[in-house]
């Protein structure tokens, strides 16, 4: 999913959840509610942003549950800063989405 969301492939990101999957902040608001709401809002921040990347530092899994400690930059030489991704599973899709910010 890393790789798709690099290649700002919206559609093929999205692929991997659930219909009904969300992404939110860690217990808190849902930023993206939905597999289309979260194509949409990853397609608008891909045109804000056209050169983010995500570098995943290291990973975590147990049971469902993988988390990821992630360098994000927006830019080359743009903002950067540390995320906790939290991704929750159902089957073999991804369900959930916590970040950690």
């Amino acid at each position: 999913m890393i790789a798709l969301y690099n290649a700002q492939d919206a559609d093929g990101y999205v692929e991997h959840m659930t219909d009904t999957a969300c992404e939110a902040t860690y217990r808190g608001a849902v930023l993206r509610d939905g597999r289309e709401g979260v194509r949409s809002g990853l397609k608008a921040m891909f045109a804000q942003f056209p050169q983010n990347r995500a570098d995943i530092l290291a990973s975590w899994r147990l049971g469902d549950t993988v988390v990821l400690h992630e360098t994000v930059s927006r830019a080359p030489d743009g903002e950067q800063f540390d995320v906790m991704s939290i991704y929750s599973f159902s089957g073999d899709k991804v369900d959930r989405v916590e970040f950690i910010r």
